[in-house]
């Protein structure tokens, strides 16, 4: 897999964060949630409803944005998108995950894209997909434990 970033912002993604295995890239990441307990040296007080609170140093830094918003309307990805102007720096790559019926709203508000790929998880009332603003071929490729009817 091509490596895309050195600095990301995972926004309401700690397990992402977590789960990172290149010690370089968590070095340099944070990891923006409101749950004090995952508290580390690279996590980030971050409120969704008040994006204006990111530290202004932290403005225009990161190549990489990671977002898995905890609610799936406008109101809360109108306010994401301000923290994705905040944070992105001028080739920042943006991967999020919503359900395909916001598919339009996130193109306006974040100029990504729905792609084939779908998080295979189950249980889940609504089948969320990703969407990206670059092309990957992983991204671009149904995976294959998911069947279409």
């Amino acid at each position: 897999m091509q490596a895309y970033a050195s600095k990301c912002a995972f926004l309401s993604t700690p397990s992402i964060y977590f789960s990172l295995k290149n010690k370089d890239i968590k070095e340099n990441s944070k990891n923006f949630d409101i749950d004090e307990s995952l508290k580390d040296k690279n996590w980030i007080y971050y409120d969704y409803r008040h994006p204006e609170e990111i530290p202004q140093e932290l403005h225009n830094t990161f190549d990489f944005i990671l977002i898995d918003p905890p609610f799936i309307t406008e109101e809360v990805w109108t306010l994401y998108s301000k923290a994705i102007d905040m944070l992105k720096n001028e080739n920042c790559k943006i991967l999020l995950s919503t359900i395909d019926e916001n598919k339009d709203m996130i193109k306006w508000l974040t100029n990504c894209d729905i792609r084939p790929y779908w998080p295979s998880i189950p249980n889940l009332v609504y089948q969320y997909s990703l969407y990206s603003n670059y092309e990957d071929e992983a991204l671009n490729s149904l995976n294959p434990e998911i069947v279409m009817d």
